[in-house]
């Protein structure tokens, strides 16, 4: 499963994050609910995993945005250190699909990831991203341009899945590297190496490169080629 873990609790991302990823899934962390309810909207994953006190947005404020404004049905797990009926009942009114109390069991995390994410199969159907030739299935993460198979690694494929769900949209580069890696990078060369792997890939398999980079703003993705 591709999970989104956002709590501000450095100990226990972390926990979760080596556990869950040890286990074989693909993992993303935000440290605020701001950071958490942008990655949640912009990314497809398969479920999340949502800690209620976190700055900038509170876990409730953030699952009612999610449910009531973009639409996300996403499945959430909640996390918290509240363990009375009302604080529960409140969680599931706004959205949430479980609810486990602080402190917990990685293993039982997991479980009811999983359990969720069997619900919830089949009822949502994630739309394929196109822009011109270019297609990307955020299920699979299987590109493909101008017919052809596209293979990239993790961090290239996000960067290619950001810029397709807006297409023409310019986005600056610390957006990429706040979405993609977490934080801003100390220098540039990251971005760039990682951009040079997914151009030279699609140029290969579609005959041309659809990102265009305007010089000291950011980078689109151009859906036809003049």
């Amino acid at each position: 499963m591709r999970i989104l873990i956002i709590e501000d609790d450095a100990t226990i991302a972390a926990n979760l994050y080596d556990f869950l990823e040890s286990r074989g899934h693909a993992v993303d962390a935000a440290a605020d609910g701001v950071t958490g309810l942008h990655l949640a909207i912009s990314q497809t994953f398969d479920a999340i995993v949502l800690d209620l006190g976190l700055p900038g947005i509170d876990g409730l404020t953030l699952t009612k945005k999610l449910r009531g404004e973009a639409h996300v049905e996403t499945p959430i797990l909640m996390l918290t250190a509240r363990d009375t009926l009302d604080d529960k009942l409140e969680g599931f009114s706004r959205g949430a699909d479980d609810y486990l109390v602080k402190p917990f069991s990685l293993k039982e995390v997991e479980a009811r990831l999983l359990s969720m994410n069997r619900r919830s199969s089949g009822r949502i159907a994630p739309r394929t991203l196109e822009a011109g030739a270019l297609s990307l299935d955020p299920k699979t993460m299987a590109v493909r341009f101008a017919g052809n198979d596209v293979k990239l690694p993790p961090k290239c494929l996000r960067i290619l899945e950001l810029l397709m769900r807006e297409p023409g949209r310019v986005i600056s580069r610390e957006e990429i590297e706040r979405l993609v890696w977490g934080e801003s990078q100390e220098t540039s060369d990251t971005l760039r190496s990682h951009l040079h792997t997914l151009r030279r890939a699609l140029t290969a398999a579609g005959g041309h490169d659809p990102v265009e980079t305007l010089h000291g703003i950011g980078y689109r993705l151009r859906a036809n080629e003049s």
